[in-house]
């Protein structure tokens, strides 16, 4: 395999603010010292780009001492929180952006999809977009007209090609924008996160022509995403970025996750969690606390017994009631599979109980004696059920921690982790 990106002390300093150092023979200094070909002198004072704290400087390293190398074919998921830096080296590397020291080699053509709706002209039609996208991308005319059917039939925006794109919806643009960028016979493919604004299925779909891109076409894909599952299921390999810096990239997808879960998310390593900064504040709700309680109305730390008997409870404040909200949790194993999640689908009073504006305490059983033996993470979740989400699954909630150990089941024949997600003991009845 051939090397198709490379890239060398790369760093991507912003100013915060105004532009400009403040006074005139500042921003002279500055101007001096670029035209001498050295270092800007205000850049040495530059901080990291740590969005949870406030600090002492208005410049700021979104990216820091970046260096990675790229084969090709490689499928490369890029992880990290909000902030990390992850949009900023996909623009460097896609040159929307110009990096501020350090050098990025590329070998091959780039089709790259950043943001909802880039390079598209609201006032033209779906039509009319596909040609000036494709030409944006690098595409000839020729190879547009000949590719047009198959780019609209992949969209599945066909009744709506005439249209002007300014009536499009946000996932309709994402996937006639995806759909121009897949189907460039570009080397290298680069996508941001905005196939979230797509539904499950178009997701899908995505996730299969990428994968048929980077293993039946030999192309190089990078993936920036919040959904681990998509990120272990279609990549070889993973970067996690942190504060603007490469904490780790190798082999280990699954590794480089629980990584991340475990040390980057806003994840406890025990069973309670709670909003000690007023955060994730919504109009309609804002959490106050998330835990797993024992049948004596104790917090547990995070480790129990497979037959244990415990609950998962939510206390949050309700701001404005509403009959479409919902609020529940997801739960996920240590490979970031999603096993379930919960919440008032089944809307009657058997299942969840009567709201009322102000403090709530949600309480609802765990399932026992069901999972196997593990390590799980729950993710508190909340909606406007069709409407919006309050707390998005994938999106950096706030979680607890989960381990399972002992109490298989009754049988002298396992001493040891049974295969498998689920380990549950089912009964067994002579006919």
């Amino acid at each position: 395999m051939s090397r198709v990106i490379k890239v060398d002390d790369l760093s991507k300093a912003y100013q915060l603010g105004d532009f400009g150092t403040g006074t005139i023979s500042r921003d002279l200094e500055r101007f001096w010292a670029r035209v001498r070909g050295k270092e800007d002198p205000f850049l040495k004072i530059g901080e990291t780009n740590d969005r949870t704290t406030k600090g002492k400087s208005d410049i700021v390293w979104s990216l820091k001492d970046i260096n990675f190398e790229v084969e090709q074919g490689d499928a490369v998921g890029i992880i990290g929180r909000n902030g990390a830096g992850k949009s900023t080296l996909l623009k460097v590397l896609s040159r929307v952006t110009s990096p501020t020291t350090g050098s990025v080699k590329v070998k091959g053509r780039i089709a790259s999809l950043l943001e909802v709706g880039t390079g598209f002209h609201p006032e033209l039609t779906g039509r009319e977009n596909i040609y000036l996208n494709g030409a944006i991308l690098g595409m000839r005319k020729a190879e547009i007209k000949r590719k047009f059917d198959e780019i609209v039939d992949f969209s599945g925006v066909e009744r709506y090609v005439d249209t002007p794109v300014k009536r499009y919806s946000s996932g309709m643009y994402v996937r006639l924008a995806f759909a121009v960028a897949a189907h460039l016979e570009s080397e290298i493919l680069i996508i941001d996160e905005v196939l979230a604004v797509g539904d499950a299925e178009f997701q899908k779909k995505c996730l299969g022509k990428m994968g048929d891109v980077s293993k039946g076409e030999g192309r190089t894909v990078l993936f920036v995403s919040h959904n681990m599952a998509a990120i272990t299921s279609f990549c070889q390999k993973a970067m996690l970025l942190h504060n603007g810096s490469i904490h780790t990239m190798g082999n280990d997808v699954n590794k480089i996750i629980r990584s991340y879960l475990t040390n980057f998310d806003t994840v406890t390593n025990n069973g309670t969690w709670e909003n000690t900064d007023s955060s994730y504040s919504d109009e309609y709700f804002t959490p106050i606390k998330f835990e797993i309680i024992n049948d004596q109305n104790n917090a547990i730390d995070h480790c129990v017994q497979n037959n244990e008997k415990i609950f998962i409870e939510i206390t949050g404040n309700i701001k404005e009631l509403d009959p479409a909200f919902t609020v529940g949790y997801a739960l996920y194993n240590d490979n970031s599979d999603l096993i379930y999640w919960t919440y008032q689908s089944d809307n009657n009073e058997n299942y969840w109980p009567k709201l009322t504006i102000g403090l709530n305490t949600l309480r609802s059983e765990f399932p026992s004696r069901t999972l196997n033996e593990g390590k799980y993470r729950i993710e508190l979740i909340a909606s406007l059920h069709y409407r919006k989400w309050i707390l998005e699954p994938g999106k950096n909630n706030p979680s607890i921690t989960l381990e399972i150990e002992g109490g298989l089941s009754d049988s002298p024949l396992w001493i040891m982790k049974r295969p498998g997600i689920m380990a549950p003991v089912i009964r067994w009845i002579k006919c």
